[in-house]
Formats: structure tokens, C-alpha cells, sequence
């Protein structure tokens, strides 16, 4: 099976598995819980370096505030009750995102969790928070400009190398496979420079019933296609 180097998910349908089954919404979101655990896992297991998941958008700060405390509950306990998941299977984690906003708490502990993992070499498990690829781009761009101004970096040595290095993601390759869970096709402002050449897989399940079976068909899907970057096919055949 060949196996993707970087994963990149958009986890999405806790509430529509929720409201189908008459629960509360934050029912859903719980039983997400379980679907990230046996990713990680199932991840790790099939030997994929780097894992990405899209937790928590900027969008997502205009929902009620009792649902955005809730959300973030629900991260705490991760982090207090699921660690071991991190330790057990050598998953170094990292947050993307905009840390200044999140509750200080929750930064805090974050903070913690990726110091705790740093030499772990497994896997990377990429954690997107209060993340939007619109504004990881913009503040790339300011940063850039603000270095440009001070005559920091000349402006014709900005090239995509170089712009990618001010990305949230920096230390890690681009995705080569993006999972979408819920049949949505939409890309919700994720990783939006990142997923140039990504292949795409839309999963019909929805976030909470994903499992190692899932992951593994998307995986798959992705062995049986052709990855060309642009390129014709007799020239992919010819690099290779």
C-alpha cells in the first residue's frame, strides 16, 4: 500500500451525527473524540509522518459561546485523560493556529503537551486551532513586508520556498492526501497554500463514525491515482 507521507483532515459532521440520533450537539463532538484517537493510531500504524487535523476554525469563534467552551472542554479532557495516546505510540504533538486567542488555560496546556512530546519521532500530529489558511497567509505576507522594510530580505529572494517558511507549517512537507468526513465539498479556508497538489477524498461518513477502515480506503484511493504536479503523463513517467 502506498502510504502518504502527510494526511491533512477536515473533521467534520459532529453535529449532523448528533441531530440525527436526537442528542445534543456536544454529544457529537464527544464521539469525534474517539474517531481523532483511532486516527492518530490507525496513522501511526500505517506509517504516515505527518497528520493533520482541523479542529477548530476562526469561523468557528462566531458559534454560541457555550458550544465554543464546551469544544474546548472537550480538548482539556483530551489532554488530561488521552495523552497517553501521544506517549504510546511516539506522536509528537503541534499546535497551528492563532494561539493569542485561545483561553489561556487551554494555550497553556497545549504548551505543555508539546514540550512533553517534542523528541517523539513516530509521527507529527499537526492540531489546527483557531486556524484560517486566509489569515496564515496575510500574516505571512505582513511578516515578509515588515522584514523587507528593515531590509531584511530583498524582495527577489521571496520565492514559494521562502513564503512557506513563514507558514504555520514550516517544519513540515506539504499534504498529499486531504480527507474531507461527511461528503461536504468544501475546503473551509484550510491549508489553502499547503494543498497546492493535494490529492482530495471525500468520505460520505460523517466525522464520529470514521474509523481505521475508513482511513485505510482513503489511503488506498490515493495509491491507485497518479500524481502529476502539472506535469503530462508521459513526463511524470519520465522523472520517474
Amino acid at each position: 500500500m502506498k502510504i502518504p507521507q502527510h494526511i491533512a483532515i477536515i473533521m467534520d459532521g459532529n453535529g449532523r451525527w448528533a441531530k440525527k440520533r436526537g442528542l445534543p450537539k456536544i454529544m457529537g463532538h464527544k464521539k469525534g473524540v474517539d474517531s481523532v484517537r483511532e486516527v492518530v493510531r490507525s496513522s501511526v500504524k500505517f506509517g504516515v509522518k505527518y497528520l493533520t487535523l482541523y479542529a477548530f476554525s476562526n469561523e468557528n469563534w462566531q458559534r454560541p459561546r457555550p458550544e465554543v467552551k464546551a469544544l474546548f472542554g472537550l480538548l482539556e479532557n483530551f489532554l488530561d485523560k488521552q495523552f497517553k495516546v501521544f506517549h504510546e505510540n511516539n506522536v509528537r504533538l503541534c499546535m497551528i493556529g492563532d494561539r493569542d486567542r485561545l483561553f489561556p488555560a487551554i494555550r497553556r496546556k497545549i504548551e505543555q503537551a508539546e514540550k512533553d512530546t517534542e523528541k517523539y519521532k513516530a509521527m507529527v500530529l499537526n492540531i489546527a486551532l483557531s486556524y484560517g489558511s486566509r489569515q496564515e497567509i496575510l500574516k505571512a505576507v505582513r511578516t515578509i513586508s515588515e522584514e523587507a522594510v528593515k531590509g531584511l530580505i530583498k524582495p527577489s529572494r521571496i520565492d514559494e520556498k521562502l513564503f512557506s517558511g513563514y507558514l504555520y507549517t514550516k517544519n513540515c512537507p506539504d499534504p498529499d492526501l486531504l480527507i474531507r468526513t461527511s461528503g461536504e465539498m468544501r475546503i473551509s479556508n484550510f491549508l489553502l497554500w499547503q494543498i497546492s497538489y493535494a490529492e482530495i477524498y471525500v468520505s460520505s461518513k460523517l466525522w464520529p463514525d470514521f474509523r481505521e477502515a475508513d482511513l485505510k480506503d482513503a489511503i488506498e484511493e490515493y495509491g491507485r491515482r497518479e500524481r502529476r504536479f502539472g506535469r503530462r503523463e508521459r513526463e511524470c513517467l519520465n522523472v520517474q
